[in-house]
C-alpha cells in the first residue's frame, strides 16, 4: 500500500513539475501559445503495426456508432458563413462562463460521422465535406483559446482528434498538421494531467493522437501511464475506502471526475483487448472493486447517482436523478470474469429486468460520506472534519449555492425520482438532515468552500447497519451542534443535541425538501388531516407522511411544513452560458424544526419510516422496537430491539445499558455498534471518528476471554468486567471500523 503511495506522489510530483517548466517557457492562455512541448509535429505515418491499425479501427467504428442528425446536417450545410463559422455562435466570449465555441466543435464532428458513416445518406457527399473543411480550417486559423483550462486541454483537443481520425483520409496536409497540434495540447505533461479524474481521460486522447500519427510509441507510453494511475491512494485518485479524490481538498469526487476515470480506462481495456497493446489484468480488477464497491454505493440501488455524493454538477439541468447507463459495467464484463456477477446484477437492474434486492451499511471515511441501502430505499449522510473541506470551490461558476450541502446533508431516495431537477427553486438553506442559520441570504459563492473545523466526524459500521455521527461546527454560521444518525432496516433516526448559535436568525434542522408528490397527512393533537397547499406551523405533530414516507417524533414536535410552489431558475446557481435563464416551477415538499433565535442546548429526535402509509404510520413507534436510550451533547444512543442491535455516539468517555444485565463502557471517544445473540454479545463494530488512535479499549459486563485477529479480551472475575483491547485500523484506513465476531455462548 505505502509503495502504490510513494509512486502515485512522485507521479503527481514530476507532473506539477513538468507543467511548471512547460508554462513557463511556452507562455499561457492569453499569449495562446499552448502547444505541448513536443512541437516538430508531423503528418501520419503511412505504416504502422497491425495491432495498432485494429485498435485504430474500432475506435473510429465506435466515433460513428451514434445517429446522424440528418435535419441538423442539412442546417450546417446550408447555413455556413463564407469564412467557416456559423450564425448564432458567439465567438468573441472566451471566458469560463460562456466558450460557445463547443456548438462549433460538436458541429465538425456530427458532419464528418454524416460524411463518413455507412448508411448515411450523407456518406462521401462533396457538400459535406466542403462544409466542414471549411469550419476545419475558420478554427485553425482563430485557435480559439478559453479562459478554462479544461476547454485547451481536455474539451478542444478530444473534439478535435475524433474529427480528425474519422476524416483523416480526407483532410488537406495542413488540416493534419495544424490539428494534431491543437488535439496535443492534451498531454501527458500538461496542466490538467494531475493525478485525479482527469489524468485518465487526458491519457486516452493521447493514445488517439498516437492512433491519428500512427505512432506506436506514442500509444504504448500513454496506455502504459494510464495502467500506472490505477492504484490505491489516500489523495488523489481511488481511494482505500473505494472512494474517490480529484484535489488535495479531499472532497468526494465520486461522480463526473471518478466516473470518468473508470469509464475511460474500462474503453480503452475493450478497444485493447486482444493485442500487444492490452491494458494489465492487476489494474482491471481494482477498477472492478472501486466501480461495484465505491461508485455503484453511492447510487441507489446502484441505479440513482446520490445527491449527496455530487458536487457543483448539481447545478447543470439534467445531471440529477437520471439512471445510470450499463456502458461502464459491460466494458468490464467485456475484459474480465471478476465479480462477474456483481457487474451481470448492476447491468440488470439498469435495464429493469430484476428487481433491486440488495442491503448494506458503507461508510467511506476518507470523504465523510455514509451510505445505507435496503430493498425499498436508499439513504446517505455528507460530512467533513478537519481533514476536508466542506464542498468543492465553484469552479467555472458552477454551484453557487452549495455552502450547507455537506452540513449532515441526508437524502432519501425510494424511486431515484425524489430531486430530479428541483435544485433551482430549492431553498439551500434547508436542505435535508441539515442544521443551518436562516441568513437573509447565502455568503458570496467565493466563500463557499472552507476546510472543517472538528474532527469527530465519522460513522461505524458492520456492512449491514450502521451510525454516522457528526461534532459540527458550521464554517459559515456561529453554530454548533451534536448530529447522529441511526440506522436500521425498516427506519432509521436522526438525533441533535447541543445546538447552540449565536446569530439573530432562526436556526432550523430540515428533515426532507423533495419534489411534492400527492398529499401530506399529518397527525397532531388536534386530529389527523391533509393538508391544504402552503406554509404551515403546526403544534404537537406525532408524525407527518409524505409520498410514502412517514416521519414519526417520539416526542410530539412543533413543526413546520411547506407544500408549495417554488420558483427560480438554473441561472441562479449556475452563471455558466448554457445555464437557461428562464423560470423554472417546482412543486415541493419540505418539513423542518425551528429551533428559534439563538438556540442554547436546543434538541431534536425524529425517525424516517419508509414504504408506509399514514394508516400503517399510526402506532409504528410503539411497534417498531426502536428506543432512543440517549441523545444529550456526551452521548447518543438508539437500540433496535427487534434487531437486538444497539448503537451509540460516545462524544466523550462514558457507559450505556445495554440491558439489564450488560452495560458498555467506552474509555475514549467513539462510535459503537454492539449486536446481542440469544444470551450474548454476537458483534461489535467500532470505529475512531478522528482517525487518531491505534488502539481503543471497551469494558463490558460479560465474561470474554478470548481473541480475534484484531482485538484480545480478559474477564475480571470480581469486578465481572471484561477488558476488550482492540487494534484499530491505521494509516489510509484510519477511521474505519473494526469489527469483532463472537462465538455463541451457551447457555
Amino acid at each position: 500500500m505505502k509503495k502504490d503511495w510513494r509512486r502515485s506522489s512522485f507521479c503527481l510530483l514530476t507532473v506539477v513539475f513538468l507543467s511548471f517548466f512547460f508554462y513557463a517557457n511556452k507562455g499561457t492562455a492569453e499569449g495562446k501559445d499552448l502547444t505541448p512541448i513536443k512541437t516538430d509535429q508531423k503528418t501520419p505515418n503511412t505504416k504502422a503495426d497491425e495491432d495498432l491499425e485494429i485498435i485504430r479501427a474500432r475506435i473510429i467504428e465506435d466515433l460513428l456508432q451514434p445517429a446522424v442528425p440528418v435535419a441538423k446536417v442539412e442546417q450546417l450545410i446550408s447555413t455556413i458563413k463564407p469564412d467557416g463559422s456559423w450564425p448564432g455562435i458567439n465567438y468573441k466570449d472566451t471566458t469560463k462562463t460562456g466558450f460557445e465555441h463547443r456548438i462549433h466543435l460538436e458541429n465538425m464532428l456530427d458532419l464528418a460521422r454524416a460524411y463518413r458513416k455507412t448508411g448515411s445518406e450523407f456518406k462521401n457527399n462533396a457538400d459535406v465535406k466542403n462544409t466542414l473543411s471549411s469550419a476545419l480550417d475558420f478554427w485553425i486559423v482563430h485557435d480559439f483559446i478559453c479562459e478554462n483550462w479544461w476547454w485547451n486541454e481536455m474539451g478542444t483537443p478530444n473534439w478535435m482528434i475524433n474529427t480528425l481520425l474519422v476524416m483523416d483520409p480526407d483532410l488537406t496536409k495542413k488540416q493534419k498538421i495544424e490539428g494534431a497540434k491543437i488535439a496535443g495540447r492534451a498531454s501527458l505533461t500538461g496542466v490538467g494531467a494531475r493525478a485525479g479524474g482527469d489524468f485518465v481521460p487526458i491519457a486516452g486522447m493521447v493514445c488517439k493522437q498516437g492512433l491519428f500519427q500512427k505512432d506506436e510509441a506514442i500509444l504504448s507510453n500513454a496506455l502504459k501511464v494510464m495502467a500506472d494511475q490505477i492504484v490505491l491512494t489516500p489523495s488523489r485518485g481511488i481511494n482505500p475506502d473505494m472512494g474517490f479524490h480529484h484535489r488535495t481538498d479531499n472532497v468526494t469526487s465520486i461522480h463526473t471526475y471518478g466516473t470518468n476515470y473508470v469509464s475511460s480506462f474500462s474503453y480503452w481495456m475493450v478497444k485493447t483487448a486482444g493485442t500487444k497493446y492490452a491494458l494489465p489484468a492487476k489494474a482491471l480488477t481494482l477498477l472492478v472493486d472501486y466501480y461495484v464497491d465505491g461508485i455503484s454505493k453511492s447510487m441507489a440501488y446502484g441505479i440513482y447517482p446520490d445527491p449527496a455524493a455530487r458536487n457543483r454538477d448539481l447545478s447543470r439541468r439534467g445531471e440529477g436523478g437520471h439512471a445510470a447507463g450499463t456502458e461502464i459495467p459491460e466494458n468490464l464484463l467485456l475484459s474480465t470474469d471478476y465479480r462477474k456477477n456483481d457487474l451481470e446484477y448492476l447491468i440488470k437492474v439498469r435495464k429493469r429486468l430484476t428487481t433491486p434486492d440488495l442491503t448494506w451499511n458503507k461508510y467511506f471515511w476518507h470523504s465523510s460520506y455514509f451510505a445505507h441501502q435496503r430493498k425499498n430505499y436508499y439513504t446517505s449522510v455528507r460530512m467533513y472534519s478537519t481533514r476536508q473541506f466542506n464542498m468543492e470551490v465553484p469552479h467555472n461558476e458552477e454551484g453557487l449555492k452549495m455552502h450547507h450541502v455537506a452540513d449532515g446533508g441526508n437524502f432519501l431516495s425510494r424511486t431515484g425520482k425524489e430531486y430530479v431537477d428541483l435544485f433551482p427553486v430549492w431553498d439551500w438553506q434547508k436542505i435535508p438532515g441539515t442544521t443551518v442559520v436562516q441568513k437573509p441570504s447565502l455568503p458570496p459563492f467565493k466563500e463557499i468552500a472552507k476546510k472543517g473545523k472538528t474532527d469527530f466526524v465519522g460513522a461505524v459500521s458492520d456492512g449491514q447497519f450502521g451510525a454516522a455521527a457528526f461534532d459540527f461546527k458550521s464554517v459559515h454560521d456561529p453554530l454548533s451542534a451534536r448530529k447522529s444518525w441511526f440506522f436500521f432496516d425498516g427506519e432509521y433516526v436522526g438525533l441533535g443535541a447541543g445546538i447552540n448559535a449565536e446569530a439573530e436568525y432562526d436556526v432550523a434542522t430540515t428533515l426532507n425538501q423533495c419534489l411534492l408528490n400527492g398529499g401530506v397527512v399529518v397527525k397532531s393533537g388536534a386530529g389527523t388531516k391533509t393538508l391544504e397547499k402552503g406554509q404551515h406551523q403546526l403544534k404537537n405533530v406525532s408524525w407527518v407522511v409524505h409520498d410514502s414516507v412517514a416521519y414519526l417524533f417520539p416526542v410530539a414536535a412543533n413543526v413546520n411544513i411547506g407544500n408549495t410552489t417554488a420558483m427560480g431558475s438554473w441561472r441562479d446557481i449556475n452563471h455558466q452560458a448554457s445555464a437557461p435563464v428562464e423560470p423554472v416551477k417546482k412543486d415541493l415538499f419540505s418539513l423542518w424544526f425551528n429551533h428559534g433565535r439563538k438556540p442554547m442546548a436546543a434538541r431534536y429526535a425524529y425517525m424516517v419510516v419508509p414504504g408506509i402509509n399514514a394508516t400503517t404510520a399510526n402506532g409504528y413507534l410503539a411497534k417498531s422496537g426502536v428506543v432512543i436510550l440517549s441523545n444529550n451533547p456526551n452521548l447518543q444512543a438508539v437500540q433496535n430491539r427487534v434487531l437486538n442491535t444497539t448503537e451509540a455516539v460516545f462524544y466523550k468517555p462514558g457507559t450505556i445499558k445495554i440491558n439489564s444485565n450488560l452495560s458498555l463502557t467506552a474509555e475514549s471517544p467513539c462510535i459503537v455498534l454492539v449486536k446481542m445473540g440469544t444470551n450474548s454479545i454476537e458483534r461489535i463494530a467500532v470505529s475512531d471518528p478522528t482517525a487518531k488512535l491505534a488502539t481503543l479499549q471497551l469494558k463490558v459486563t460479560t465474561p470474554i476471554e478470548n481473541s480475534g485477529k484484531n482485538w484480545r479480551s480478559t474477564w475480571n472475575s470480581q469486578s465481572k468486567v471484561s477488558t476488550i483491547v482492540i487494534d484499530l485500523p491505521t494509516e489510509g484506513y484510519a477511521g474505519q471500523s473494526a469489527v469483532l465476531e463472537f462465538a455463541a455462548r451457551r447457555p
